[in-house]
């Protein structure tokens, strides 16, 4: 929920996430699906809030969560829930940029949400008073870096990182998104894509969610135990995506 990469790489599209949080952050539980209004998703959960920071819908709509907007907020608590509930209730909805549009986020912390609904992508951006949705092109590789984390000096270093290893490997696979996820930076641990910042708040798992526009195929990493697991979710209506 503080690195997130978009990548759209022969007939898929690949959401991958960095959760940095913590050291005292309970561990989340793996992916599985859940059943919420009678569809399927397939999330990670996170015990303290209950919520999740990427999920995918049976529809093929995917969404992936980061903390703060567009700029770094003064965190306020206490609020009324957390952003990653927020995130469960915009997914599961039919239409989740129009469920965006109607939620009411008072006293809820700024968040950013990039959101695949159908064959369009978006940013969905609260920062604690107004919305923003942006059209994204599904054609086009990025990368977010949150602002609570990382100064917009590091932020585009960091995208600059991306667009040179994007070149190097226009068409990369699951395992090779998750080596820049994983080794991606200079060498810098504060700051590198993978980070620690002595043991305070450090990346403790990578997600990866395979979009084939069929199914999900997600990878999860624990990086505090180690283990990674493979799940899927078969699509209940075929999403076309072409890249």
């Amino acid at each position: 929920m503080c690195t997130v990469t978009f990548i759209p790489s022969g007939n898929s599209f690949f959401f991958t996430s960095n959760r940095d949080e913590h050291a005292d952050r309970a561990i989340a539980a793996f992916p599985e699906q859940h059943e919420i209004g009678g569809k399927r998703l397939l999330f990670p959960t996170d015990p303290q809030g209950g919520g999740s920071w990427i999920a995918v819908h049976e529809s093929g709509n995917t969404a992936v969560l980061l903390n703060g907007a567009s700029k770094a907020h003064i965190h306020e608590p206490p609020y009324r829930k957390s952003r990653g509930l927020i995130l469960i209730e915009i997914i599961s909805n039919n239409s989740p940029v129009k469920e965006f549009e109607e939620l009411d986020f008072y006293r809820i912390e700024p968040f950013t949400i990039i959101l695949l609904e159908g064959k369009n992508l978006y940013s969905c951006i609260w920062d604690g008073k107004t919305k923003q949705v942006l059209t994204l092109s599904i054609y086009e590789p990025r990368i977010w870096s949150s602002v609570t984390l990382y100064d917009p000096e590091i932020i585009i270093k960091r995208e600059k990182w991306f667009t040179s290893w994007i070149r190097e490997n226009p068409h990369p696979s699951a395992a090779g998104i998750i080596r820049f996820h994983l080794h991606g930076g200079e060498g810098d641990p504060v700051n590198d894509i993978h980070m620690n910042r002595e043991g305070r708040i450090f990346t403790n798992s990578i997600s990866c969610v395979r979009h084939s526009g069929k199914s999900a195929a997600f990878r999860y990493m624990d990086l505090r135990s180690g283990i990674t697991a493979d799940s899927f979710l078969t699509f209940q209506k075929m999403v076309p995506v072409k890249a």
